[in-house]
């Protein structure tokens, strides 16, 4: 194999395991069988495992991160100022990652299948690392609906992206999970529908009233005053 082509199939046979089996679970030795090379082209590409992690990530989470932040661009550009609607931003930002989901054959599935694993079993680096990478695009998004919902409070609409987040990787990482409900007889749902399904949750959660939250305040301060 070429050099080029070395590196290409570690990278793939890397992405495959780490979303099968995990990342402490895959070992140098199993990715380099699956990509049909020498351990000591891992250490000669990419200098260890840790190095390797991060570059599976690194080119699609950049072009994911990059199609987000032009989607934004475009809907502010139209909106020449005026806050966008909550629903905007919302595709904007899960939109975008869904589509990327529903790419079977350029890789793009496997990738978000791996991404949402990395929100419910993170390393410490690989932690670090993402919030690196996502820091500009976070940042745009929160600004964004911060001006969208000016009666929610902040630390509120922090609360509502990170179960967004949660919900979204859930939805991609498989349906397997889906088994555990075995009282509801739930249909297959392909990738269109999805999408629509899942929309709809998130807008909903992000929009819902907080009125137990406002009741126990005000249950409190009585017992304070």
């Amino acid at each position: 194999m070429s050099v080029p082509d070395t590196r290409a199939r570690i990278l793939a046979a890397a992405e495959q395991l780490f979303t099968e089996h995990g990342f402490e679970a895959t070992s140098l030795r199993l990715i380099t069988g699956a990509a049909k090379g020498k351990l000591a082209a891992v250490n000669y590409h990419f200098g260890s495992k840790e190095a390797l992690i991060q570059e599976v990530f690194k080119s699609r989470l950049t072009r994911l991160n990059e199609a987000r932040l032009t989607e934004l661009d475009r809907l502010e550009a139209a909106a020449k100022g005026a806050p966008l609607k909550p629903r905007q931003i919302v595709e904007a930002f899960f939109g975008v990652a869904l589509k990327m989901a529903a790419d079977t054959e350029g890789g793009g599935r496997t990738f978000m299948r791996l991404l949402g694993r990395t929100y419910t079993e993170p390393a410490a680096f690989i932690r670090n690392f993402l919030g690196e990478e996502h820091e500009a695009v976070i940042s745009r998004f929160k600004k964004a609906l911060f001006a969208s919902l000016p009666d929610v409070a902040h630390a509120e609409i922090l609360w509502r992206f990170h179960f967004m987040l949660g919900a979204m990787a859930y939805a991609i990482s498989g349906a397997d999970a889906l088994h555990i409900v075995d009282t509801v007889d739930l249909p297959e749902s392909d990738a269109e529908a999805l999408t629509a399904r899942l929309m709809s949750f998130l807008i909903g959660g992000l929009r819902a009233p907080l009125r137990e939250v406002r009741a126990a305040k005000k249950l409190r301060d009585c017992k304070a005053a």
